[in-house]
């Protein structure tokens, strides 16, 4: 216990999924956490179950430069500073190449790119005031190897990816005490992930997974996310920095 104590994180998308997970055990880890979510509701029951004196949220568009000003300045303003941001909330949308428009193409990298590259520049603009920072960019396995019925998303996690590199480069070169690293899962057991599967005529390869057992094996738990979560926002991963951890089970060199 208390791996993160007395650090105060911002954590978005943490109404549901991976981002409540985070939020649930780096509060139990000590630290001070702000959910960030458009769905307003969920968001505050999360933080209620965290409880007032440790948790606050706010709603917050990831896409909007306004948004991160102001989730930035009530996190200074409520816990004094900003040590830990998880740039976690994303869309998933299914469509290849052929099929995606300009138009889905510009609202996934609005989200899961624009929305990341301003929590970066925002968060680390905060932390680099305070005695370290981390900074953790929820990436996907689809923006290593690239899937074909993501097309827009697998884009823009790869730029997630490459955003995350040049951070971590920038915070040596200036000699920040400031970390930055990417995550790529496979897939996850989350709503958003089972819900568009749902969709009829879904040709998503995890759908069409012929091995149900192969396809068990696939799904992390949001938990399992967490704990890699907790890791690189503690001090205990203070010299891991551009890292891209892989948490798929192995898939990528998985084969027939």
């Amino acid at each position: 216990m208390g791996r993160v104590q007395d650090k105060v994180a911002i954590i978005t998308g943490a109404a549901s999924g991976v981002g409540k997970e985070d939020a649930l055990l780096l509060a139990r880890e000590g630290a001070r956490v702000v959910l960030t979510d458009i769905s307003e509701d969920a968001g505050r029951a999360v933080a209620k179950e965290i409880g007032a004196d440790q948790a606050l949220f706010v709603k917050h568009d990831i896409a909007s430069e306004e948004g991160w000003i102001n989730v930035i300045k009530a996190t200074q303003d409520t816990f004094g500073g900003v040590d830990i941001l998880v740039n976690n909330a994303a869309i998933l949308a299914q469509a290849t190449i052929e099929e995606t428009s300009l138009e889905l193409w510009q609202k996934v990298q609005r989200i899961n790119s624009d929305g990341y590259f301003l929590g970066c520049k925002y968060g680390l603009e905060a932390m680099k005031q305070r005695p370290s920072g981390s900074i953790v960019n929820m990436s996907s396995m689809a923006g290593i190897g690239g899937v074909s019925s993501f097309c827009a998303y697998s884009a823009s996690k790869a730029a997630v990816a490459g955003l995350t590199r040049t951070v971590a480069a920038h915070c040596r070169a200036q000699l920040y005490k400031v970390r930055c690293n990417s995550i790529h899962p496979d897939g996850i057991a989350t709503p958003m992930v089972f819900n568009l599967h749902k969709e009829k005529g879904s040709t998503s390869s995890y759908v069409r997974e012929k091995d149900p057992k192969q396809l068990q094996a696939r799904f992390a738990q949001p938990q399992d996310i967490a704990n890699l979560v907790l890791f690189l926002a503690s001090d205990e991963s203070r010299f891991i920095n551009g890292a891209e951890m892989r948490i798929d089970n192995g898939y990528l060199m998985w084969a027939d």
